[in-house]
């Protein structure tokens, strides 16, 4: 494995990478590929049994860390791992078509960044979807597969891509996916347990203003969400913006309790380019921190 300060420059390099060029088209892109093998081993190895979603979880990690192996490159891998461009990029036609009255459109759209019923949102319902979303991604696309790389090269990004991956495919809490998806989604919770907090001291970082108000956010609120991470990465953004996000969502015909999270006014579409402002300093600041412990290191190891 390279040393620290390589996989940390590399990592760096495939952030900078993402932002100057965006995801490659789905035709070719390795996580497009990955999707479509895990397609064809949930055919063979589906039944609505735990040990069944283990043997599915375990074959996809080592698929991911295998295809990571053969990338050699960090900020090859980080590049093709990492989705921040497309991220923001979607948020932002979102808010466009939202701020000028159009909500069918952006209700169109919203399906591309959350699993929730976008039929009857109103403006604020779509706009603090929109903010729940990029905080949660923020999370699963950029700062996990970025900490991953640190860890453990180009594997370690490669294999955390496939866990998200397959817990976007089969960690869901239903009929068929409830036992099976129960590994996936569970290993998910724990690859994301770090960066989520990671995210959070980020966000708190660059809105100096809020940092308290941001932090306390999260110890009070996140607790209380469902998910031990997307609570706490929508908890920091609501605390930077002083909103309130949260309660209740709905999936198709599933009405689904969220708790509240942060205190202030419902989000407005105004919000929206305030949240993918803090998700973009965000991804600069981490790939600032990454270069600069890059520095160190080199400077450690020459004297």
């Amino acid at each position: 494995m390279s040393s620290l300060g390589a996989r940390c420059l590399g990592a760096a390099a495939g952030l900078l990478t993402d932002r100057l060029i965006g995801e490659p088209p789905s035709i070719v892109h390795p996580v497009a590929w990955f999707g479509k093998s895990m397609q064809h081993a949930e055919a063979t190895l589906w039944a609505d049994r735990r040990n069944h979603g283990i043997a599915y979880a375990a074959n996809g990690v080592g698929l991911g860390a295998a295809a990571g192996r053969l990338g050699r490159s960090t900020a090859v891998v980080v590049a093709l791992t990492v989705a921040g461009r497309e991220l923001r990029s979607t948020a932002e036609r979102i808010s466009r078509a939202t701020s000028s009255g159009d909500l069918n459109r952006a209700r169109t759209e919203l399906p591309a960044l959350v699993g929730r019923d976008p039929s009857e949102l109103d403006a604020s319902g779509i706009a603090a979807a929109v903010i729940e979303s990029v905080a949660e991604n923020s999370v699963d696309a950029v700062i996990a597969p970025v900490f991953w790389a640190v860890v453990a090269g180009p594997p370690g990004a490669a294999a955390y891509r496939a866990i998200n991956t397959m817990d976007a495919m089969v960690g869901h809490r239903n009929d068929r996916y409830r036992n099976f998806g129960w590994a996936a989604a569970r290993i998910d919770d724990a690859a994301n347990y770090l960066p989520a907090r990671i995210f959070a001291v980020l966000v708190a970082a660059q809105t100096p203003s809020r940092a308290t108000k941001t932090l306390a956010t999260v110890r009070r609120d996140a607790p209380a969400h469902p998910s031990p991470n997307a609570g706490v990465a929508e908890s920091a953004v609501a605390g930077a913006l002083g909103r309130e996000l949260g309660g209740p969502l709905r999936y198709g015909h599933r009405l689904e309790e969220r708790p509240r999270l942060g205190t202030g006014p419902r989000p407005s579409p105004a919000d929206i380019p305030r949240a993918i402002r803090i998700a973009n300093r965000t991804e600069l600041a981490a790939a600032g921190v990454l270069t600069l412990a890059w520095l160190i290191h080199t400077i450690r190891r020459s004297t």
